[in-house]
C-alpha cells in the first residue's frame, strides 16, 4: 500500500520457532492450570506440593529450548545487542517498585518493545528480562520459570496486536494502554496459579485443596486472588496505562528509529581488507 512502510522485525518466526513456542506454551498452560485439571483421586493431586517443582524444572528446560530455537533461526548479532540493552533496562526498572504495590514500570517497557520488535523478539525479551531481574533482586525460586514464561507471553502478546505497520499516534497508544491494563491482570492471575498450590491447606481457607472438587477449588482460587493480589494487580495495570499514555509516544519513536538504523532484516556483510585490494592492483 502507498504511504505505508512495513515495520521491520528483529526476529521472523519460522516453523521451528513456532513449534518450540507452541510446545512450551502448551506445557506452561498445563503447569499453570493443573490444579483444576487433576481429579482428587489422581496421583498428581496426591503430590500437590511436589507438582509445582516438577513443572518449574520442566519449564526451565522448555523456555531455554524455545529461546535457543528462536535465536538459532533468526536472532542475529544486531538483535542480540538490542536484546541486551532492553533486557538490562527492564531488569533495572523492576526494583524501582520493590515493596510498593503495583509500581512496576518494567511492564510498560515490555509492552512497547513487543509492539515494535515483534512477537518472536518479545517472547525472548520477556523471558530474559525476568530472568535477569530475578538475579538482580534475589527473586530466584520455583516461581521464576513461571514468571519467565508469563512475561514472555505478556511481551509476545504486544507483538501480536493488529496493524503494526499502519496504526500510529493516539489510537496506537490507546490500544497499547488497553492491552497493558488487561495483560497486567492476566499476568497476576497466572502467577497466582503458580504460587497457589504451594499454600498449606491447613493454614488458609483459600488454599488449594487437592481433595476438593473443581467448583470448590475455583471458589478458593477466586478468594485467594481477591485477598492477596487484587490491589497489586490493579496498581500494576494503572501504572502501565499511565506510563504508556504519558511516555509511549517518545519511547515508540526511539525504538522504531533504533530498529530502522539497525536494519535487522539486512544481512551483515564485510568488505574485503584494503591490503588485499592493494595486492590485486
Amino acid at each position: 500500500m502507498n504511504g505505508v512502510q512495513r515495520q521491520a522485525r528483529a526476529v521472523r518466526l519460522g516453523p521451528r520457532s513456532v513449534a518450540a513456542l507452541a510446545l512450551v506454551s502448551a506445557v506452561g498452560v498445563v503447569g499453570f492450570v493443573w490444579p483444576f485439571l487433576a481429579p482428587p483421586t489422581s496421583r498428581l493431586s496426591a503430590h500437590a506440593q511436589d507438582a509445582p517443582w516438577l513443572f518449574a524444572g520442566l519449564l526451565v528446560l522448555l523456555v531455554a529450548v524455545a529461546t535457543a530455537t528462536i535465536s538459532e533461526t533468526g536472532l542475529g548479532p544486531k538483535a542480540v545487542a538490542m536484546l541486551g540493552v532492553l533486557a538490562a533496562t527492564g531488569a533495572a526498572l523492576r526494583p524501582i517498585g520493590a515493596g510498593t504495590a503495583g509500581i512496576e514500570p518494567m511492564f510498560f517497557l515490555m509492552v512497547l518493545s513487543g509492539r515494535v520488535l515483534g512477537p518472536g523478539f518479545g517472547f525472548v525479551l520477556g523471558s530474559v528480562t525476568m530472568f535477569a531481574s530475578a538475579l538482580l533482586t534475589g527473586g530466584v525460586g520455583p516461581w521464576m520459570p513461571f514468571q519467565m514464561l508469563a512475561m514472555g507471553w505478556f511481551t509476545m502478546g504486544a507483538g501480536l496486536l493488529p496493524f503494526p505497520d499502519r496504526l500510529r499516534g493516539r489510537p496506537e497508544l490507546l490500544l497499547l494502554a488497553v492491552y497493558g491494563f488487561l495483560a497486567a491482570f492476566a499476568y497476576g492471575t497466572v502467577m497466582n496459579l503458580a504460587g497457589w498450590p504451594f499454600m498449606n491447606t491447613l493454614a488458609s481457607a483459600v488454599a488449594f485443596d487437592p481433595q476438593a472438587p473443581l467448583p470448590a477449588n475455583m471458589a478458593r482460587f477466586l478468594a485467594y486472588c481477591l485477598a492477596t493480589s487484587l490491589g497489586w494487580d490493579l496498581g500494576r495495570a494503572l501504572v502501565t496505562v499511565v506510563l504508556t499514555l504519558a511516555l509511549g509516544r517518545p519511547v515508540l519513536k526511539a525504538l522504531r528509529r533504533a530498529t530502522r538504523r539497525a536494519a535487522f532484516e539486512t544481512p551483515v556483510t564485510f568488505d574485503a581488507p584494503m591490503w588485499r585490494d592493494s595486492a590485486a592492483n
